[in-house]
């Protein structure tokens, strides 16, 4: 399938919550089964992860998304982030950072233009590991992001003592923000929590002009999910506008 070119990269707008500002894209795997269609990422990451393919498609994947991040170089500005999920397994692997740093330098990319989402298993699994890998990363000029938090082990100690540049709310917190104030509690401390210690704070899955107000009052930054925009191919991404601003939103509300 990897050979067959059956696998794609769509891209999903992340948008700064003050000023609209465009802040980068998040590249997301798709597989176009010749026999069955569209499969889910939730059934074929796995299967990945489980065969070692995801090794040998890492490498496709890092190289997509540099280039497309260099194709968008004259259009939008210098700082706009193109992050890219590394699953368990590729954050294992001891070549992770200078395999990037190779896409990164055959597509003349600067530092802080590729941002890796490592998920909290990854990272808590082995510390010792974690954060020599993640030293590495900032070497070569990676940014890195904590994916999903408040669903695995990750602690908050973890946030403190990780060399972390985001943190990504997990779209669970997102969905109940506005109807539960446990959940509303909970994502209230992660975002202070995250802000005091240096960290963007990002929530994935906003879909509700409710949970970007709810969310741009109480301190998040940056903002992505359908309210957004859905993930797209590489042209559509193109013409993405530099500033965005969902419709509805209270001006008072925002910081």
């Amino acid at each position: 399938a990897i050979d067959g070119k059956d696998f794609s990269v769509v891209y999903q707008p992340q948008i700064h919550v003050g000023d609209g500002r465009l802040r980068g894209f998040e590249a997301l795997l798709r597989w176009q089964h010749p026999a069955v269609g569209e499969v889910p990422p939730a059934l074929f990451i796995p299967l990945l992860e489980e065969t070692r393919l995801i090794n040998r498609l890492g490498g496709w994947i890092f190289d997509q998304g540099a280039e497309q991040r260099q194709a968008w170089s004259g259009v939008f500005a210098p700082d706009v982030v193109l992050s890219v999920c590394v699953s368990p397994t590729q954050f294992c692997m001891p070549n992770l950072a200078s395999e990037l740093k190779r896409a990164m330098d055959r597509f003349g990319l600067k530092p802080g233009q590729i941002e890796v989402e490592i998920t909290e298993g990854s990272l808590v699994h082995n510390l010792t590991h974690s954060h020599k890998q993640l030293k590495l990363l900032h070497e070569v000029g990676v940014r890195i992001a904590l994916d999903d938090f408040g669903t695995g082990e990750c602690s908050l100690s973890h946030l403190r003592n990780l060399q972390l540049d985001t943190l990504k709310l997990d779209r669970r917190f997102v969905a109940n923000i506005v109807e539960s104030r446990r959940e509303a509690a909970m994502a209230r401390s992660i975002i202070d929590l995250s802000r005091n210690l240096d960290m963007l704070v990002i929530a994935e899955g906003v879909e509700t002009i409710e949970q970007y107000q709810w969310l741009a009052d109480n301190g998040c930054q940056v903002m992505q999910g359908f309210l957004i925009a859905h993930p797209m191919v590489a042209e559509d991404a193109l013409h993405f506008p530099g500033h965005f601003e969902p419709a509805g939103l209270k001006k008072g509300g925002l910081l």
